[in-house]
C-alpha cells in the first residue's frame, strides 16, 4: 500500500495542478501575439487590393495560423489546467505543421522563382522545423510519461 499511495498522490496532484503563473503569461502573450498578427494580416487583404495571388496566399495562411495560435491560447487558459500534458502535444503538433508549410513553401517559390532569399528562408525554416520537431517528440515523451503513471495506478 506504500507504493501506491506516493503515486496516487504524485498523480492526484498532477491533475489538479492548476497552470502556473508563468504558463498563465506566456498563453496570454501568446494570445495577444497571435491577435496581433490577425489583425495585421486581415488588414492588409482588406486595404491592399493589388497585392499579388502568392502575397494574398501568404497572408491568408499566416492569417489562419495566427488565428489557431489564438484559439489554442484561448483553449488552455480557459481550462487553466495542465491537461496532463495534452496541450503541449497539440502545440507540438501545431508548430510542426506551420514550420512545415513555411518550409515547403518557401522551397517551393524559390524552386520556382530561382530567388536565393526563398531558399534561405527554406533553410529557416528547416530549422525551425527541426526544433519544432524536438518540441513535439518531448511533449510526446512527457505525455507518455503520465500516461504510464496513471496506468500503473489503475492496474494497483
Amino acid at each position: 500500500m506504500n507504493d501506491i499511495t506516493p503515486l496516487s498522490t504524485a498523480l492526484g496532484h498532477i491533475t489538479e495542478e492548476t497552470l502556473s503563473g508563468h504558463a498563465r503569461y506566456g498563453h496570454v502573450a501568446l494570445l495577444l501575439a497571435a491577435l496581433g498578427m490577425c489583425l495585421v494580416n486581415a488588414a492588409l487583404l482588406l486595404t491592399e487590393t493589388a497585392l499579388p495571388t502568392r502575397t494574398v496566399v501568404a497572408f491568408a495562411l499566416m492569417f489562419v495560423a495566427g488565428l489557431c495560435w489564438a484559439v489554442y491560447a484561448v483553449s488552455v487558459l480557459r481550462h487553466r489546467r495542465s491537461l496532463l500534458a495534452h496541450h503541449r502535444v497539440i502545440a507540438g503538433r501545431m508548430a510542426v505543421a506551420f514550420c512545415g508549410v513555411f518550409t515547403f513553401g518557401t522551397a517551393w517559390l524559390g524552386s520556382v522563382g530561382g530567388q536565393p532569399s526563398m531558399m534561405m528562408a527554406a533553410g529557416l525554416g528547416g530549422a525551425m522545423s527541426v526544433g519544432a520537431i524536438v518540441v513535439l517528440v518531448r511533449a510526446h515523451r512527457h505525455r507518455a510519461r503520465l500516461l504510464a503513471r496513471c496506468r500503473e495506478l489503475e492496474r494497483a
